[in-house]
C-alpha cells in the first residue's frame, strides 16, 4: 500500500475530536454575537482547512499547509465577525472578535505538540496578517482595525498564542514524571555498603559459597537423607563446578549443560527434575534414584542441588516439596555470595594489574636506569681504578639480579588460571618459568578431573603454589623441584617440593611469605602443610576438602632445567 493511502486510515481521535469540540464552540459564538448565519461560511472553510489535519495528521507537506489555512481563515473570520457583530449591536468588535479567536489555539497547540517552534512562530506571524487584512478589508459602518476593542482581541489571542507555541515544550518536561537516571557509581556504592553490613552480620563475617552450599546440604540431610548430595553453580564455557559434596563416597558429577540428563533439564526448565539413574559418570550402576533442584534467585538459575540414594523412587512429590521449601530461601542468599565472590575477584585482579604496570613503568625503568650509569661509569674508569671496577661489576650484577626479580614478580602479577587451560596448566607454566631463570629441573605431576573449582577457588591456589615455588627457587638452593596437583571437585590438592637445604624459621621473609600462604588456604577453607623432605628439602601443601577416592589417570612430567 503507497505511504499516502496508508496515511489515509490513520485518523486520529483525539486531534479530531478536539477540532470539533471547537467548531462546535465558535459556531455557538458567531451565532450569538452577530446573529446572522451568513458568518458560519467561515466555520465551513476551517472544517475544510482541518481535514488534513484528520485524514493526513504527518503528511510532510499537507498538514502544515492545513495549519497554515486554519490560522489564516480564523485571521480573516476574526475581522468579519467582530464587523457584524458591531452593526448587529449585539456585542462591540472585540467581542465579537472573541467569538471565533479561540480556534488559533488549535493550529498552535499541535504545531507546539509535534515540536516545531519555527512552525509556531510562522503561524503566529499568518495570524497577525490575517486578522490585519481581516479587519481594514471588511467595512460598514467604520474600519474595524481602528477599534480598540478589536484590536485588545486580536493581540491578547497574539499574546496566548505566542505562549502556546513557545511554553508547551517547558510546560510538558515539567509536568512529565521525572526519569530516573542511572547513577552507576552512587548505586554500586550503596549496594557495595549494605553487602558489607550483611557480610559482617553473618556467621563468620563472610560470604562464601562453599561454606553456604555446605550449611544447605546439612539442612537437606535433615528433610531428605540420601547417599550422595551435592552443590553446583555455573562457570565459564557453559559448566558447572562443584561448591560443596556429601557422601560415602566421591563422585564424578556430570558438570556440562548440554547432556542428556536431569541436570541439564532443571537448569533449563527452572523445575526440580527425578531421575531413576545417578547423575553421576563415575557411579558403579544399580538401583538409584536423584532429585535434581534449580536454584532460581528472581529469573536466573544460579546452581543446582543434586541428591541420590542407592534405593528405587525415594523422592515422591512430599519429599520434593519439603526441599524446595529449603532450597528457595537458599538460592537467593548463594548469589549474593557468589556475586560479591566475584566482585572480590575481579578487584583483586584490576589491583594486581595495575600493581604490575607500576612497577614496570616505574622501579623497573629506574633500575635499567641505574644499570645504564653504572655501566657508563665502568667505561670512564681511569686506568689502575681495579678496585672501584671490581666493586661496579659486583653493584652491576646486583641489580642485573634485581631487575630479574622484579620481571618474574611481573610475571607473577600477571598469571591467571584460564578458564580453558585449567589450574594445572597454569602452575605447570609459572613453574617451567622460574625453573628455566634458576636452572631448576622441574618434575610434574596432574590428576586433574574434568570437573573445575570455582573460579576464585582456583586463583587462590595458583597464589598459594606462586609463592611455594618462588620460595624454592629464591631460598632453597635446590635442583630439583616436583609439583603435583590433584583436583577432583571440591577437593583438590596442590603440593611443592624441592630438594634444597631445608626451611629456615629464622629468615623475616619467609614467616611473612608463610602467613600469606596460611590467609590463602584459609580463605577457601583450606589448610596448608609444611613438612621436611626426606632426605632434604621442604614440602609446602595445601588441601582442600577431604582426600578424592577414584581411580583416575596421572600425567607424570620431568623437565630438564624447567622445559
Amino acid at each position: 500500500m503507497p505511504a499516502s493511502a496508508s496515511a489515509l486510515v490513520r485518523v486520529h481521535p483525539l486531534a479530531v475530536a478536539a477540532r470539533l469540540v471547537m467548531l462546535a464552540l465558535v459556531s455557538a459564538l458567531t451565532l450569538i454575537a452577530t446573529q446572522d448565519a451568513g458568518q458560519l461560511r467561515w466555520i465551513a472553510l476551517l472544517l475544510v482547512a482541518a481535514l488534513p489535519a484528520f485524514f493526513l495528521p504527518h503528511h510532510r507537506i499537507a498538514a502544515p499547509l492545513g495549519r497554515v489555512a486554519e490560522v489564516a481563515i480564523t485571521g480573516l473570520a476574526a475581522g468579519s465577525v467582530a464587523a457584524a457583530a458591531n452593526v448587529s449591536g449585539t456585542v462591540d468588535a472585540g467581542f465579537g472578535a472573541e467569538a471565533v479567536l479561540p480556534y488559533l489555539a488549535v493550529p498552535l497547540l499541535t504545531a507546539a505538540l509535534r515540536r516545531r517552534p519555527t512552525e509556531g512562530a510562522a503561524l503566529l506571524g499568518v495570524a497577525a496578517v490575517a486578522m490585519v487584512i481581516g479587519g481594514v478589508i471588511v467595512q460598514y459602518s467604520e474600519s474595524i482595525i481602528t477599534q480598540p476593542g478589536y484590536l485588545a482581541a486580536g493581540g491578547q489571542w497574539l499574546v496566548l498564542g505566542a505562549i502556546v507555541t513557545f511554553a508547551a515544550d517547558t510546560m510538558r518536561q515539567l509536568m512529565a514524571p521525572a526519569e530516573n537516571k542511572p547513577q552507576p557509581y552512587a548505586e554500586a556504592t550503596r549496594l557495595l555498603t549494605q553487602l558489607r553490613s550483611v557480610a559482617r552480620s553473618l556467621p563468620g563475617a563472610t560470604l562464601d559459597p562453599g561454606g553456604i552450599s555446605e550449611h544447605l546440604l546439612e539442612e537437606l540431610r535433615v528433610v531428605a537423607p540420601g547417599h550422595r548430595a551435592a552443590v553446583l553453580s555455573a562457570s565459564g564455557g557453559g559448566r558447572l563446578v562443584v561448591l560443596a559434596q556429601t557422601g560415602a563416597e566421591r563422585v564424578d558429577w556430570e558438570v556440562t549443560l548440554d547432556a542428556d540428563s536431569a541436570i541439564a533439564d532443571a537448569w533449563a526448565s527452572q523445575q526440580p527434575q527425578t531421575a531413576s539413574r545417578s547423575q553421576a559418570r563415575s557411579h558403579q550402576g544399580g538401583e538409584a534414584s536423584s532429585l535434581v533442584v534449580p536454584l532460581v534467585a528472581g529469573v536466573r538459575t544460579i546452581g543446582l542441588v543434586i541428591l541420590e540414594a542407592d534405593v528405587p523412587s525415594a523422592y515422591p512429590s512430599a519429599v520434593i516439596a519439603r526441599v524446595t521449601e529449603v532450597t528457595g530461601p537458599a538460592a537467593l542468599r548463594l548469589e549474593a555470595a557468589l556475586l560479591f565472590d566475584e566482585v572480590r575477584s575481579l578487584a583483586t585482579n584490576e589491583e594486581r594489574q595495575r600493581l604490575a604496570r607500576e612497577i614496570h613503568d616505574g622501579v623497573a625503568q629506574e633500575l635499567v636506569m641505574v644499570g645504564y650509569g653504572i655501566d657508563n661509569a665502568q667505561a670512564t674508569l681511569p686506568e689502575g681504578a681495579d678496585e672501584t671496577a671490581e666493586e661496579l661489576r659486583t653493584l652491576r650484577g646486583e641489580v642485573t639480579r634485581v631487575i630479574t626479580e622484579l620481571r618474574l614478580s611481573l610475571f607473577e602479577l600477571r598469571s591467571e588460571v584460564d578458564r580453558n587451560g585449567g589450574l594445572a596448566a597454569a602452575i605447570a607454566e609459572y613453574a617451567r618459568t622460574l625453573g628455566t631463570s634458576a636452572g631448576l629441573r622441574v618434575h610434574f605431576t596432574f590428576d586433574e578431573s574434568t570437573a573445575r573449582l570455582p573460579a576464585a577457588t582456583e586463583a587462590e591456589l595458583l597464589r598459594i603454589a606462586q609463592e611455594a615455588i618462588t620460595n624454592a627457587r629464591k631460598h632453597a638452593g635446590a635442583s630439583n623441584l616436583w609439583v603435583t596437583c590433584t583436583v577432583d571437585p571440591p577437593y583438590a590438592e596442590i603440593e611443592v617440593s624441592d630438594d634444597g637445604k631445608g626451611f629456615a624459621d629464622d629468615r623475616p621473609d619467609g614467616r611473612y611469605g608463610l602467613a600469606i600462604m596460611a590467609e590463602r588456604a584459609e580463605r577457601i577453607r583450606g589448610r596448608l602443610e609444611i613438612r621436611p623432605r626426606h632426605p632434604s628439602g621442604t614440602t609446602v601443601a595445601v588441601v582442600l576438602g577431604t582426600s578424592a577416592r577414584r581411580d583416575s589417570v596421572r600425567d607424570s612430567v620431568s623437565a630438564p632445567e624447567g622445559e
